[in-house]
């Protein structure tokens, strides 16, 4: 251009500053537009600024933009919203809420605000979590769109505007939605749609007059969807449930992004049925649901442990980026001991071949770790199966580049400890210590602790002290949980005295025995038949003020129990009334059993009914509904009784079961039900008798 002495002008220099930013020369450009300026006479207009600016939104370079802010200051080049438009991208990039707040205050000053702008302020509200802000802004450029103050058409795929600065009306000039959400207590028996609307038809048909462009439609959905995926983010299904009713008023069909951003709020308040709602809804429109949607679903349903919900939904995915969805899925599995239906679900993630991440092979070590079922003990069979599986996964583990984190080794772990495997427990603890000091990454006291309870639980003494001692000598600082393995361990040896000094060491580190400590030492004292130290021990529990549970009571129970000790069985049952322990199915084993095994075949019964009802709570007998159910569950003469109690062992509900089919029993022997526990004569001579011992004390 210089040779042929041809002067750039501005197109020309816009391109050129163009290119540059393309390239990333953003120093280089900027030198040009202080050159443009000082040289060659050339004015820049704002529009090559607002080009330098959209290029530093890109790169986040937010020096290079403070530079061209401060060069437009020095040449008293105005702002435009375009100019405003490039700041918001910076600002949102760099999750600058603040920066968006102070643009919106300065736009709203200088600027008769449209509906373009409002939307690009609803997107940069959104986005930085904002809601109030965006809201605001939505009712805005709703009250535009109905008052017809701009008009929008479509030009290469962009919005234009066929006027500038048009006024803002006032607040009292602006057009009122009510939309009055029912009562909480009746929200619950009607559809999530149900939102009261008054004085909104003429809205809806001037909306149908004034919005017949379909970008203003577009722009307006656009923003809804935006803010109602805010409030998914947020957890804020009170107000999306009103903005898509607002959407519905003002005609505006909600998307499949709508209903996406809808789903996911709705769920993270309601759960999982108020989701599948609206799925059906989706399916009455002919609306496919987003892959996004369905994983949303299926990770509620997971978290409720609907897994036949989550499972189907998962079969319906044809892509899915993350492996999350599948993860929470496989967590439920292992809550609810059903690896089958792992086994299903990471075939269909082979089949997307999506890349398991650490959480995955985490839970796969917890659901495939273990062959036998709980209580079960290994063989040599089941053996070869664990090395086996531990070892597929581990392969899968390497040929995707994921290394073990400190739950996927513990998982691991304790898959080897339930077995037994005692050989492959130390060689991989080993393997763990090698692997995290390479990585320079702590190895971690919960790791050992893991180690040493299934040395402890193989009684493989003497490993474990010595493992304990080469915690100390690494300096790796043991916790609560170490020393109350390691006074478990003194139970094996019946060793009282060790158990004591460990406690005194446990407390010089800062952490006070608790109700398991207790029962340990309550253990060993029994092994030695030494009740009046165990007795002693739970009456200073109570006394510190141990958070006392019922394992601490049915320790004593039990070796009560085993030498016919009936005395101390009514002593530690009335104090577990008086503490307000509630017992378990063991207690009532443990006293029956007592009674029974000397002969007292009726105190059996009724203790077993007093202390049945105990285990259903206190307040039992005074709920005429509980009553009138769990009456039907016990006197019930129809043969699915029995099965109706068995299904509370599928909710985890196994003591409450374990009761009423005590009671059933008790009633088909033909001893009466009393619904009162406390007004039995059993119940009232341990309470007599035991406020007698204690005045004696």
């Amino acid at each position: 251009m210089d040779e042929n002495d041809i002067k750039p002008d501005t197109i020309t220099s816009l391109l050129m500053l163009r290119a540059l930013c393309k390239g990333g020369y953003l120093d280089e450009a900027l030198n040009l537009i202080n050159f443009l300026g000082e040289s060659l006479g050339i004015y820049p207009l704002p529009c090559i600024y607002n080009s330098f600016l959209g290029a530093c939104a890109e790169t986040q370079s937010i020096g290079h933009a403070n530079q061209c802010l401060d060069l437009m200051d020095r040449r008293m080049v105005g702002k435009n919203e375009v100019t405003y438009s490039e700041l918001l991208k910076l600002a949102v990039s760099q999750k600058n809420l603040s920066v968006v707040q102070e643009i919106w205050k300065e736009c709203f000053r200088n600027y008769s605000l449209n509906i373009y702008s409002l939307k690009r302020f609803i997107w940069s509200f959104t986005r930085l979590g904002d809601l109030k802000s965006a809201y605001d802004a939505l009712q805005q450029m709703v009250v535009l769109a109905i008052r017809g103050s701009t008009s929008l058409y479509s030009t290469e795929g962009k919005l234009c505007f066929s006027r500038l600065d048009i006024p803002i009306p006032s607040k009292h000039d602006r057009e009122q939605f009510y939309l009055t959400k029912l009562d909480s207590d009746t929200n619950k028996d009607q559809s999530i749609f149900s939102v009261k609307v008054r004085e909104t038809a003429h809205i809806q048909g001037r909306m149908f007059h004034t919005c017949e462009s379909k970008p203003v439609m577009k722009a307006l959905r656009c923003s809804y969807n935006d803010v109602i995926s805010a409030c998914a983010y947020l957890n804020n299904n009170g107000l999306a449930e009103p903005l898509l009713a607002q959407m519905q008023v003002l005609g505006l069909e909600p998307s499949i992004h709508t209903y996406d951003g809808f789903i996911r709020a709705v769920v993270s308040e309601r759960g999982f049925s108020a989701g599948m709602e609206v799925l059906k809804i989706m399916q009455h429109k002919n609306l496919k649901a987003s892959d996004r949607t369905v994983a949303t679903l299926s990770v509620s349903c997971s978290k409720a442990l609907e897994l036949d919900l989550a499972e189907a939904l998962l079969h319906r995915l044809s892509i899915c980026p993350y492996p999350h969805p599948f993860n929470v899925f496989f967590a439920a599995c292992d809550t609810l001991d059903q690896p089958e239906r792992a086994v299903r679900v990471l075939a269909k993630m082979r089949n997307l071949k999506l890349l398991p991440d650490i959480r995955t092979y985490e839970l796969l070590f917890s659901l495939f770790g273990n062959v036998n079922a709980p209580y079960e003990k290994g063989n040599m069979l089941s053996h070869l199966d664990v090395a086996k599986r531990i070892n597929a996964i581990e392969m899968d583990m390497a040929k995707n580049g994921v290394q073990h984190s400190h739950l996927s080794m513990k998982n691991l772990l304790k898959a080897l400890g339930a077995e037994e495997m005692i050989k492959e427990l130390i060689h991989y603890f080993h393997v763990a210590e090698s692997l995290f000091s390479r990585s320079k990454i702590y190895l971690g006291t919960p790791i050992c602790n893991t180690v040493l309870h299934y040395l402890v639980e193989a009684k493989e003494i003497g490993m474990a002290i010595e493992l304990f001692k080469h915690m100390k000598s690494c300096g790796m600082l043991p916790n609560d949980a170490t020393y109350n393995i390691m006074i478990d361990c003194c139970s094996t040896l019946r060793s009282f005295r060790s158990a004591c000094a460990l406690v005194s060491m446990m407390i010089r580190d800062g952490f006070y025995p608790q109700a398991m400590t207790f029962t340990t030492l309550m253990k060993i004292l029994l092994e030695n038949d030494n009740y009046g130290g165990a007795l002693n021990l739970l009456e200073q529990a109570i006394t510190e003020g141990v958070e006392l549970d019922v394992l601490l009571f049915n320790t004593i129970l039990k070796k009560a129990c085993e030498q016919g000790m009936i005395d101390v069985i009514e002593f530690v049952v009335e104090q577990m009334h008086q503490e307000n322990i509630q017992p378990d199915s063991s207690t009532c084993n443990y006293v029956f059993s007592a009674y029974h095994d000397r002969g007292f075949y009726n105190t059996a019964m009724e203790a077993l009914q007093v202390l049945s009802m105990r285990v259903l709570g206190e307040e039992f007998g005074d709920l005429p509904k509980e009553m009138e159910v769990e009456y039907n569950f016990i006197l019930a003469e129809e043969a699915e009784a029995e099965s109706r109690i068995l299904q509370l062992f599928e909710n985890f509900q196994e003591d409450r079961a374990v009761a009423l089919l005590n009671l059933r029993w008790c009633a088909m022997l033909g001893f009466s039900i009393s619904w009162s526990p406390n007004e039995s004569s059993w119940a009232k001579r341990l309470s007599t008798n035991y406020n007698t011992r204690k005045g004696l004390r």
